[in-house]
């Protein structure tokens, strides 16, 4: 069995009723990357809709931590919902940035500034296009 020399720490908490802070610390890739999708899984599961990831004490994230953030979007634009990032670390924000996913989803220097976009995010789903 293969134990992560960096184990991953995940602390929930909850701004609003409907808004998941989630602050990540270690290692998010391979050997990790389970634990942090259980963890949006449940906070989907009751029902949150908005989810704010701090990943400032993440040094590393490899395509595994990255496709569950894109997953995890994918499931709160559904709702409607959203996902933001929070300050983070110049390794991660270089591979963000690399892949396009700060493109995609929004990237927040605070916890405040991110709350503010949710505030000013429609409650509406996204139009389907007309064939």
């Amino acid at each position: 069995m293969h134990i992560a020399q960096d184990p991953l720490s995940v602390e929930v908490t909850l701004p609003r009723e409907d808004v998941a802070l989630l602050t990540v610390e270690g290692y998010l890739d391979v050997d990790t990357a389970t634990e942090f999708q259980h963890h949006l899984a449940n906070q989907l599961h009751h029902g949150r809709r908005h989810f704010l990831l701090d990943l400032s004490a993440v040094p590393f994230m490899d395509s595994s931590g990255m496709n569950i953030i894109l997953r995890v979007y994918q499931e709160a634009r559904e709702l409607p919902g959203s996902v933001h990032i929070i300050s983070p670390t110049p390794a991660v924000r270089r591979i963000l940035d690399l892949t396009g996913v700060s493109i995609t989803v929004p990237v927040s220097s605070s916890v405040e500034e991110a709350l503010e976009r949710v505030d000013r995010q429609p409650d509406t789903p996204p139009a389907e296009p007309e064939s």
